[in-house]
């Protein structure tokens, strides 16, 4: 990846990444429209939070988040704002009650966002039910954000953003690094 940097000012290049990230973007709204009827604006900002659901990754954060920025529409519509996709994914723990209840939140405040006119092409949250690797290698080359906000120190190993740094599902990240 280090060889990239010499890229960064070349115009043809940048062209090249961006035309590759809206394609898969379109492909990624295709396939959540086909599957789960759920229209996405590729021209969104794509805001991701995908890993197992637990207190101390956050998602109950991020969709705190979602609702600051849903007020901040509310109280002035015309605030200037990138217009943005949120989507958090993730399984609970069979019997891990909180983790049920934040997904509750979460599809609950999407119900409500998703279906005010107010907000309609600025902000949308979906909760991506049952997310797995097939679903996961569609869904990092679509992303332009990662959220990684888990409590500092309770990652194992914190390899999540990788993945999406690459645009893979792949544990041996280290593969595309020398030493």
């Amino acid at each position: 990846l280090k060889e990239l940097r010499s890229l960064c000012n070349d115009a043809g290049f940048l062209r090249s990444i961006n035309r590759i990230k809206r394609d898969n973007k379109v492909k990624f709204a295709s396939y959540m429209e086909e599957h789960y009827g759920i229209k996405i604006d590729p021209s969104t900002l794509f805001d991701i939070q995908v890993k197992r659901i637990h207190e101390y990754k956050r998602q109950l954060l991020n969709c705190f988040y979602v609702i600051s920025q849903y007020n901040k529409i509310k109280a002035d519509p015309n605030t200037k704002m990138v217009p943005r996709t949120i989507m958090i994914g993730g399984k609970a723990a069979p019997g891990y009650h909180m983790a049920k209840l934040i997904i509750k939140l979460i599809n609950s405040v999407g119900n409500v966002i998703n279906n005010d006119p107010v907000v309609r092409g600025r902000l949308k949250l979906i909760f991506l039910e049952n997310y797995r690797v097939s679903l996961a290698e569609k869904i990092f080359p679509a992303a332009e954000l990662s959220q990684q906000i888990s409590t500092a120190g309770t990652e194992a190993s914190g390899t999540g953003n990788m993945k999406f740094m690459v645009g893979l599902d792949s544990s041996p990240w280290q593969i595309f690094f020398k030493g």
